[in-house]
């Protein structure tokens, strides 16, 4: 009695999770733990600012099933029912508008606290709001085109607590769009959060990030965002020099 009690608690939590295998192929699904921070991004100094925090939403579904497009940009990463914002199926997006052109170095996107591998995502950045020109993709996991903005070589992620972190190499633009097909579970598309970071100002030799003051290793870097900013990392290095990094 007791294993069947056991049993039906088990299958009931599987329901309220949704089941988030198999993905569509596993030979496309990073094989990165979704339970482990991954490791720090390093950006030239000056380029770990938060840029996004507060910043307008919009998306291709503007009346969300769920929550409000406002929230993908509130700061909150708690990962509950009051805090994602559920859009449309098939493919759709959200974008920010950074209300100016920054110099872009690192992004991560939370998607919701389940453990889902999301499908077609792509994110890009321009200048154009409808992003008809000056476009340039920094995130392509579709692997067959589906989205039909060409084979992406990045993998399928489960998104959890720590989000998808990933590097930009300087790229400049005003609007960040995340595009994205659904998950394993089902066909929605949900989001928590996305963060973007950049320079907000030419370089600055003496600068801090959210209030947390940076602390100089002897290896020449300073380490910022690895407390107060769960999911990413940033290791900025003080010398332009040291990356290859092209400076506008």
């Amino acid at each position: 009695m007791l294993l069947i009690t056991v049993w039906f608690s088990l299958v009931a939590q599987l329901m309220l999770m949704g089941s988030p295998w198999p993905p569509r192929s596993y030979a496309h699904l990073d094989p990165y733990p979704h339970d482990k921070p991954r490791p720090p991004i390093v950006v030239p100094e000056g380029c770990d600012k938060l840029l996004s925090r507060g910043c307008k939403v919009t998306s291709s579904d503007p009346d969300p099933i769920i929550g409000e497009l406002a929230y993908i940009t509130d700061g909150d990463k708690e990962l509950d029912g009051s805090t994602y914002v559920e859009i449309g199926p098939d493919l759709q997006w959200v974008q920010i508008d950074l209300g100016e052109e920054r110099e872009i170095h690192a992004i991560c996107i939370w998607h919701c606290g389940n453990l889902y591998a999301y499908r077609d995502v792509v994110v890009q950045i321009s200048n154009d709001a409808t992003f008809t020109d000056g476009v340039v993709t920094v995130f392509n996991n579709d692997h067959d085109n589906s989205a039909g903005f060409g084979k992406g070589k990045d993998k399928e992620y489960v998104s959890w607590i720590y989000g998808r972190p990933f590097a930009v190499n300087a790229v400049k633009g005003r609007y960040v769009r995340c595009y994205s097909r659904g998950n394993t579970s089902n066909e929605m598309n949900r989001y928590t959060e996305v963060e973007i970071f950049g320079r907000q100002k030419r370089y600055a030799k003496n600068i801090k990030a959210e209030g947390l003051a940076h602390k100089s290793f002897q290896t020449r870097m300073y380490k910022a965002f690895s407390l107060e900013n769960r999911g990413i990392s940033l290791l900025v290095a003080p010398l332009p020099k040291v990356l290859p990094i092209t400076w506008g």
